[in-house]
């Protein structure tokens, strides 16, 4: 492999993977081009366990760094909708109890139409009735 394909290879995995993880493969493939060849099996698996290994505990720990701020974006989140609908829903009841209070008074109202209207049918009739009975 030619220097200029190295590095193109070395840039392509520092976007993909990141530079650490990049520069580690980097340098296992150079340590095991420099082994000789009857070595490179036994030095292979083991040095591709090994980095395994690691790779996929640094990428545990970053999953668990992540979800925990995930976790707490989330609970912060949920804080502020939680006092928002606190404060939505106690306006809500400020507005029904003004509505139910406007009620009151209109049906306060109405039952002093009734009445009225009531009394001066009662009136009337009575009126009608006496009229009636001294003809």
């Amino acid at each position: 492999m030619r220097a200029g394909d190295r590095q193109a290879v070395q840039a392509l995995l520092c976007d993909v993977l990141g530079e650490d993880v990049a520069n580690e493969l980097v340098d296992w493939f150079n340590a095991v081009d420099l082994t000789p060849r009857f070595a490179r099996g036994e030095l292979y698996r083991a040095d591709l366990r090994e980095l395994n290994e690691l790779n996929y505990a640094r990428f545990e720990a970053k999953l668990e760094q992540r979800l925990a701020e995930l976790r707490a974006e989330l609970r912060a989140e949920l804080a502020g909708l939680r006092a928002e609908i606190r404060t939505e829903l106690q306006e809500v009841r400020t507005e029904v109890h003004q509505g139910n209070t406007a009620l009151e008074r209109v049906r306060a109202e109405l039952l002093r139409w009734m009445f009225g209207f009531w009394v001066t049918t009662f009136l009337g009739v009575a009126g009608l009735l006496i009229a009636l009975n001294n003809r």
